[in-house]
């Protein structure tokens, strides 16, 4: 290999069991600063967009009554791991050289911004985001 997958980290994201608490935990309890909070009413669901130091954000859900479980479909606790990549298309290449399956490419309804997951060996959803460094 003779370039770096991965630039950075972009994002993680948890869904919440409780929306309140877990939005004042994390902006008043541990510091994050709140860079956008959107009610998707589609979903009835929350999307509070939390940012950190080095612009890595943490992205936190609500969902009326998610079920528990460590992946799939969305549930309270972790989500995914997101890498941010400036060229998503070669990364994609890269993965399914490598048998790697890889989702349809999707954009961010909020950014406009494209996007993909992958599972890693366990099944833990990882996404590949493209965003400029």
């Amino acid at each position: 290999m003779t370039f770096p997958l991965f630039e950075a980290i972009h994002h993680v994201a948890i869904i919440a069991s409780d929306y309140d608490r877990s939005r004042h935990f994390y902006h008043q309890v541990l510091g994050l600063p709140i860079l956008a909070e959107t009610l998707r009413e589609a979903r009835q669901s929350w999307k509070l967009d939390l940012g950190l130091p080095d612009g890595v954000q943490l992205e936190l859900f609500s969902f009326s009554t998610p079920p528990a479980r460590p992946s799939r479909p969305e549930a309270c606790g972790l989500r995914h791991l997101a890498f941010r990549v400036s060229e998503l298309d070669r990364v994609i290449r890269h993965l399914q050289i490598h048998q790697i399956e890889v989702e349809p490419v999707r954009v961010d309804e909020l950014t406009g911004k494209r996007f993909t997951f992958f599972a890693d060996p366990d099944g833990l959803p990882l996404e590949l985001y493209e965003a400029s460094c």
